[in-house]
């Protein structure tokens, strides 16, 4: 009876949102994925909210375009110019600890003055339970019932169930991009091939007109004939 009473406040305390002295805290930021067009000799900009001393994972890729590249850079709340890539089809960076504030990820497209690219990219947050929310669902269990409970095993159960699953979601996420941009790969290489093939199809039928009107020229008798 004990064991169920402590797994109870445990799951009580897990749903609900932490409540301060100014009401309810501030929502976790969420992670996030995006796929947009980039014109040709555009740059754009996104801006992203960060917490303090978290770990924020950063994934782009290029799914579309002549040459599948684009410029990328990532700035911190600070202006830091934390990385800077240049003509890259994909990348992978990790900010850790993250500064509370918004993140600035750039991609540019301006060195390109026909071709537009379709970018797809990823946020990935993952941070630790405070020390103070751990030890406040810690004292939401009494002391005796928390010994029937080992609280220590089911939050180190529940953490890694929470990160194999996020793992499982960026990776699910990385398939549709692979198989988005390989689809528009092939879909360019086709377009190419029945572009070229009707251009020399249409080649082949002139070249047998011009060859069917020389031949009849040839043998055409101009001579008068007499009367």
């Amino acid at each position: 009876m004990m064991a169920a009473g402590a797994a109870l406040a445990l799951a009580l305390w897990l749903l609900l949102p932490p409540v301060g002295v100014g009401g309810a805290g501030p929502p976790p930021i969420q992670d996030g994925e995006f796929t947009f067009l980039l014109p040709a000799g555009r740059k754009q900009c996104f801006y992203q909210s960060a917490p303090a001393n978290a770990s924020l994972e950063t994934e782009y890729q290029v799914i579309g375009g002549a040459g599948l590249d684009v410029d990328f850079t990532l700035e911190s709340p600070q202006g830091v110019l934390l990385v800077s890539e240049s003509r890259k089809a994909d990348g992978v960076h990790t900010v850790e600890p993250t500064e509370a504030g918004d993140y600035k990820l750039c991609f540019d497209n301006s060195f390109s003055t026909i071709s537009e690219k379709l970018v797809f990219f990823e946020l990935i947050f993952d941070s630790l339970q405070d020390d103070e929310e751990v030890e406040g669902w810690a004292e939401a269990v009494e002391p005796e019932e928390m010994l029937d409970v080992k609280m220590g095993d089911i939050k180190e159960s529940i953490e890694t169930m929470k990160t194999r699953l996020e793992r499982s979601i960026q990776m699910l996420t990385l398939l549709r991009a692979f198989e988005a941009r390989d689809r528009n790969l092939q879909e360019g290489n086709l377009e190419r091939v029945n572009f070229w093939s009707a251009v020399n199809v249409a080649v082949l039928l002139l070249v047998a007109v011009l060859q069917v009107c020389t031949l009849k020229r040839l043998f055409q008798d101009k001579r008068p004939v007499p009367t």
